[in-house]
């Protein structure tokens, strides 16, 4: 061929790439979880099921506690109805790969927010605000004449294998200097019944997780937990890494419950407070109407109907409600609000502002 085609050929050849780069086609773009749920029309949660005050399955057949009700509460903000959940039943070795693989929406699971699973090398975790600040702790039996770690040296601890609660164990009795002999299990039921069964001289897990297990004893008052805490361990649901959306209606919803209980907005209330803003005392109080819902664009911005809190409250009440539902003075799993109480009243619980 003529020396002239080839140099033709040459200089068409990289533009004849460049047009057929262009066509290539481009990589569509991920669908939120937000839009995933409501074309389902059901968000499925991962929970633990088998901790009473926190998530359990009642003899009806039922799921309550504060996770359930978390899990309840993004329903309603983001379908309308609370009681479209799908539930599924997770051990503490199963909820992260649940997470990533796309089997659960949401992970409700009473979990601790930490630097390694809220970094991107680690779980590929977004956390929504905490939910319950709680604190790893150690039971043993009342007759056992124990009240701190150095009693327990050279004892066996009943401990879930592979959690955040394994490693504070060894990091503190090494520090301490105290040996002991960890016995490692799945569930809190595994631990429970080998501890019951003289296995174990000591449970730990985070004190909430042993406050649920003592309430389900035969003899609760037989057994105590140690005043001596051994870590910090601040619980948040969780949504996949990399899905913003999701994760920033998710923390809202969650803050919006917590302001309810600020503004004194409850479950019984809600419609009152609504009336009120709209056409009553309250029509004047702007910040009142875009919490609600009534003006502004707050629930847009996050892909939510404006009146998303109004969802959530009406559905579950606020954070205190929830809080005293399960873990209240009336119940078998009591725990004191303590750090748990909004700032107001001494605790660690505070919305940002909805504006």
């Amino acid at each position: 061929m003529p020396a002239q085609f080839f140099k033709k050929l040459a200089v068409v050849s990289p533009l004849l790439l460049l047009g057929l780069a262009g066509c290539a086609t481009a990589p569509e773009e991920k669908v939120s979880l937000l839009e995933q749920v409501r074309s389902r029309g059901e968000l499925r949660c991962g929970i633990s099921g088998r901790l009473p005050g926190f998530s359990y399955l009642t003899t009806e057949g039922t799921y309550t506690g504060l996770d359930t009700d978390i899990c309840r509460a993004v329903a309603a903000a983001t379908l309308g109805n609370p009681d479209k959940v799908d539930y599924t039943q997770l051990t503490a070795a199963q909820r992260f790969t649940a997470l990533s693989s796309g089997e659960i929406d949401l992970l409700s699971r009473n979990t601790t927010q930490t630097l390694s699973r809220d970094s991107g090398g680690g779980n590929g975790l977004t956390f929504a605000p905490v939910v319950f600040y709680d604190g790893q702790g150690v039971l043993v039996r009342k007759d056992s004449g124990v009240t701190t770690l150095e009693g327990l040296e050279g004892e066996s601890f009943c401990v879930g294998g592979g959690t955040t609660t394994e490693r504070n164990l060894n990091d503190v009795m090494q520090a301490r200097g105290i040996p002991f002999e960890p016995v490692k299990f799945e569930t809190p039921q595994e631990r429970e019944q080998a501890y019951l069964d003289g296995r174990c001289a000591a449970i730990t897990a985070d004190r909430s997780s042993l406050n649920s297990s003592r309430s389900g004893f035969e003899a609760p008052d037989e057994h105590v937990i140690l005043d001596e805490g051994l870590s910090k361990e601040p619980l948040a649901p969780a949504t996949v890494d990399g899905d913003d959306q999701w994760a920033d209606a998710v923390r809202w919803i969650v803050y919006g419950l917590m302001s309810a209980e600020e503004q004194g907005i409850t479950q019984d209330n809600i419609d009152e407070r609504v009336a009120s803003a709209t056409s009553g005392a309250d029509q004047e109080n702007a910040a009142l109407r875009r919490f609600l819902g009534i003006e502004g664009d707050l629930g847009g911005k996050l892909g939510l109907p404006n009146d998303f809190v109004v969802q959530a409250v009406r559905a579950v009440g606020n954070y205190g409600e929830i809080y005293n539902r399960h873990l209240g003075p009336d119940t078998a799993t009591f725990i004191p609000r303590g750090l748990n109480a909004i700032y107001t009243e001494g605790g660690l619980h505070y919305a940002p502002p909805f504006n």
